[in-house]
């Protein structure tokens, strides 16, 4: 006798945020890092940025590149092992290791000043990916990881 799956409603905020627009703006930053990289760091910091590619070093070039394919993997994992499962012991894991990542992210932003975590006036559009939308990314996580919205939602393997 074949045991039937129990449907999981997860709150639509969880799964347009975790299985769409995240991943979409992990991809774009992997693009940015990529193949606009002169374009990223002058948004990340113009004052400090290079004027355009060619003085660009080939390490920071390189090191781009190696974070451009980060962001991919962070973009494909979110999208493809939270859509391929129905347990939630997988999902907690996967948004804990991503609220990990959130905060090295923020850290990672340290040098640029305290300002850049809450100058909301300052903040330009990259500013607005690596503060703001990182704050609304940790937020999601803290309160699935809560349990808030989920009632009684429990994945159950069939």
């Amino acid at each position: 006798m074949a045991v039937q799956r129990k449907g999981f409603r997860l709150p639509i905020i969880y799964r347009l945020f975790f299985l769409l627009l995240e991943p979409m703006s992990a991809l774009a930053g992997a693009y940015f890092n990529h193949f606009r990289q002169t374009h990223y760091l002058r948004l990340l910091n113009g004052a400090s940025a290079p004027s355009d590619a060619s003085t660009l070093p080939l390490s920071t070039s390189v090191a781009m590149s190696q974070l451009a394919n980060m962001y991919f993997f962070f973009a494909i994992n979110e999208a493809f092992v939270l859509r391929s499962t129905w347990d939630m012991r997988v999902w907690r894991t996967v948004l804990l290791m991503l609220l990990i990542a959130d905060f090295g992210h923020l850290y990672s932003m340290k040098e640029l000043g305290p300002r850049i975590y809450y100058d909301v006036l300052g903040w330009n559009a990259g500013d607005w990916g690596n503060v703001p939308w990182v704050y609304a990314g940790a937020t999601l996580r803290i309160c699935f990881l809560a349990g808030v919205g989920l009632g009684d939602s429990k994945r159950k393997q069939g």
